[in-house]
């Protein structure tokens, strides 16, 4: 008896620590003048706005419609089982991103005189992501193609 009771207790302990692996949202996301935040300087944020090539990477590039592509960007992001919108506001999306443990970070921000939406995605906790963050915007990117090449 006193072996199921240990089990069950370390099972406990074990889970609330794996749900503490979601951390905090940030309170420095939201697009300021134009800019996303800056990524830390580990290796688990992207940015299209990133000036260093570790953490750049390319916008979400679109033709015709501004609006029209945000609005696409957004029913792909809605459609994503791994994806929760918290906050919207014109241009702007930001997006909580879930994998089995740990909960990142994802904002995309239309820039009209480019022709692109920026994006960054970062990990709430740790220090690697081991390429994560990189792969999913690379992997929404995708989708936003797929779906442009329906039409």
């Amino acid at each position: 008896m006193k072996k199921i009771v240990g089990r069950f207790i370390a099972m406990t302990i074990g889970l609330l620590g794996i749900m503490g692996c979601a951390g905090e949202r940030p309170q420095n996301l939201g697009a300021r003048d134009g800019l996303l935040a800056a990524c830390p300087s580990s290796p688990n944020c992207v940015s299209s706005q990133a000036a260093d090539d570790s953490h750049r990477i390319a916008p979400l590039a679109f033709s015709g419609d501004p609006d029209a592509a945000f609005a696409l960007l957004k029913r792909v992001l809605q459609r994503r089982s791994d994806t929760t919108i918290v906050e919207e506001k014109p241009g702007y999306l930001r997006v909580e991103l879930r994998t089995t443990l740990f909960i990142d970070d994802g904002e995309f921000l239309l820039d009209r005189k480019l022709g692109a939406i920026h994006v960054r995605s970062a990990s709430r906790l740790g220090y690697s992501d081991l390429g994560k963050n990189r792969s999913r915007a690379e992997e929404i990117r995708s989708q936003i193609q797929s779906e442009e090449t329906k039409r």
